[in-house]
């Protein structure tokens, strides 16, 4: 259920393809690997969607194989070595969520990170955003024993932000974030901004709002 605005106490974020673009420094990486491979590189727009499903779709959808195949595990390697690499070099807020960032800081309110990508490229990347001071929490894929779409990430990020869930929103573009939201009990928010790929219903995640643009939750705020 949506926390009406005054009570609202904390506001969560996935963090690929919601709060950041990170799909220009991820298709790079992508790139580096396909033309070590011999393979010409892919454009941006070609790539982009998949790069809310991790590590794993993006070799996937851009070397056209599946999980089985027997270089699959050393493509993927060598992808998030070079991503690690240079995670931040064309990385950037969203359009219009410095705003929204400084909205609910003025206002007394918390934000925080609950993301899928792992600790080890969550915290350099929000560190080199110099982000690392203003969240209240960063949540990464092995904070907790389960990822989303398992609630324990989001109900680790309210405890570790002292929030009841139903004080919370929790902003994501993909169907594991709302869906970890409303197993979490929090409001839930659909950002169509961020890598939805074709195949994607995003209208059928059962979220409680759906926005094109991070401005759109400025509606969500305090309005005092």
């Amino acid at each position: 259920m949506m926390p009406t605005p005054d009570s609202l106490h904390t506001v969560l974020f996935d963090l690929d393809g919601t709060l950041v673009d990170t799909a220009p420094d991820l298709a790079a990486a992508l790139n580096r690997v396909r033309v070590e491979e011999k393979l010409q590189a892919l454009p941006l727009e070609h790539i982009r969607p998949s790069v809310s499903h991790g590590s794993r779709a993006m070799i996937c959808h851009g070397f056209d194989i599946a999980p089985e195949h027997p270089d699959f595990e050393r493509l993927c390697k060598r992808f998030l070595e070079h991503y690690a690499a240079d995670i931040s070099s064309a990385t950037r807020l969203f359009p219009g969520m410095e705003a929204v960032l400084d909205r609910i800081e003025a206002l007394g309110l918390q934000w925080g990170i609950v993301t899928n990508k792992p600790a080890y490229l969550t915290d350099p990347l929000v560190a080199a955003l110099d982000l690392s001071s203003r969240t209240a929490c960063v949540v990464s894929g092995d904070t907790t024993a389960r990822r989303k779409p398992h609630p324990a990430p989001v109900l680790y990020a309210c405890e570790q932000t002292g929030s009841v869930p139903q004080h919370c929103l929790y902003v994501g573009d993909a169907q594991r974030d709302i869906e970890a939201g409303l197993r979490a009990g929090t409001g839930t928010v659909t950002a169509l901004f961020g890598y939805i790929l074709p195949t994607d219903d995003p209208y059928s995640w059962g979220a409680d709002i759906i926005i094109e643009s991070p401005r759109e939750l400025l509606a969500c705020l305090p309005q005092t």
